[in-house]
């Protein structure tokens, strides 16, 4: 077996977050990740002691895949702020999912999601300032990146929005063309 658990740690955290997404922290119950993931109670305590260790486990994947996303934009080749826009936009991935479980729980009031979201939003604003050499206009881009994702997530995207978004942005000279 992995050190890390393998496949059968990630189907639990997997588990987790779709159970996290549908229907908050109060559904998600060391029974009902067990029966999502298709573990005995007794298999899924083997990788995780508690619902707070399952937490812990979810953010830390969640860092890591923060990470790697992190290292994709400061490497992309149509530049960070294109490839942040271009990632703002819900896709469905194991990444999307794990980060609106985040959100859900951070807006439960867990500090600990809270904090690994800010982590994460902080290392995107870096790549960010870090190519335009400006704080505001990183900012600025980040909360265009939000609304975005807000839109997608919700349901009321408009299918021209990232066209002209990127439209302006190439005015301003924040985006490679």
């Amino acid at each position: 077996m992995p050190a890390d658990g393998g496949p059968t740690r990630d189907r639990i955290l997997d588990s987790f977050e779709k159970i996290l997404v549908s229907g908050g922290t109060r559904s998600a119950t060391i029974d009902a990740v067990a029966a999502e993931a298709a573990v005995s109670k007794g298999g899924l305590l083997y990788h995780f002691r508690s619902k707070d260790d399952l937490l812990d486990g979810m953010l830390a994947r969640l860092a890591a895949r923060g990470a790697e996303d992190v290292e994709k934009m400061r490497n992309a080749p149509g530049g960070p702020v294109d490839y942040y826009l271009e990632t703002s936009i819900d896709s469905g991935s194991d990444f999307d999912r794990a980060l609106i479980a985040a959100a859900r729980v951070a807006y439960e009031s867990e500090e600990r999601a809270t904090r690994a979201l800010a982590a994460l939003r902080d290392a995107w604003f870096l790549v960010l300032r870090d190519h335009l050499g400006d704080d505001s206009l990183a900012r600025t881009i980040q909360l265009i990146g939000d609304g975005l994702y807000f839109d997608d997530t919700t349901g009321l995207t408009d299918k021209t929005s990232l066209s002209h978004v990127r439209n302006v942005l190439k005015r301003l000279g924040a985006l490679d063309s």
